[in-house]
């Protein structure tokens, strides 16, 4: 099973990379990465296997990471409602009414909106490495949160691979399946690929984290797996 392609679209009224796998006859499944984070952190490999199940695999750089879109470092200009409907104005683009929508990190909270708002387009959700924050969960982890401290300077990008290879290992934490060479291998690729580092290490942490206009995540209907580590 090989890729379709990349390509730039339009979308919600901007311009955003798409790729594809798989005959786009079978059942969509798109996959929303988190901050920071373009298509490539969901690996080729993984969508190529899915799409053998006969799935039609989309995969994207979100605003601000890879070929998409990019704003001015710390000036956005967007929220994360309008993330939301980049990802359901990628599944216009290419015919789709309602595909499967799998999230990480952040764009958990990308596919919940999708899910309690646009309940129509979604046929189920996957919340793969996510948190919806509220109270009486556990916070997040001294040694992340001093990681995440460091300002890898975007000019230098030995050192921010360096940065983001160091943090997908703090994210591993003691997991047996942390693979430091894979994770530094995607990651001079991204940084590589990306058309404002600066912004991609910026922008997602400055956003408005939008409110559902139709309530919360107890309303949504879809077919929802949260996995277990």
């Amino acid at each position: 099973m090989m890729t379709n392609g990349e390509k730039i679209v339009n979308a919600n009224g901007v311009d955003l990379c798409v790729e594809t796998f798989g005959d786009p006859k079978d059942p969509a499944i798109l996959l929303v990465h988190g901050a920071s984070a373009s298509m490539l952190w969901w690996e080729a490999e993984l969508c190529e296997k899915i799409a053998t199940g006969g799935r039609f695999v989309i995969r994207f750089d979100n605003r601000d990471t890879g070929k998409s879109v990019n704003y001015p470092t710390g000036q956005p200009g967007y929220s994360l409602r309008d993330m939301t409907e980049d990802a359901l104005g990628i599944l216009d683009v290419l015919g789709i009414h309602r595909a499967h929508l799998v999230g990480r990190s952040m764009a958990g909270v990308i596919i919940s909106l999708a899910g309690i708002d646009y309940a129509d387009r979604v046929a189920s959700l996957t919340f793969v490495s996510t948190t919806p924050c509220g109270d009486g969960l556990p916070p997040m982890s001294d040694e992340f949160m001093k990681y995440t401290s460091q300002n890898p300077d975007p000019s230098d990008s030995k050192a921010v691979v360096e940065f983001i290879a160091g943090l997908m290992m703090v994210y591993s934490a003691d997991s047996p399946y942390g693979d430091e060479k894979a994770m530094r291998a995607i990651a001079e690729a991204d940084v590589a690929r990306a058309d404002n580092i600066a912004s991609t290490l910026t922008n997602h942490f400055v956003i408005n984290f939008d409110s559902p206009e139709q309530g919360g995540p107890g309303d949504i209907t879809a077919p929802t797996l949260v996995p277990c580590c």
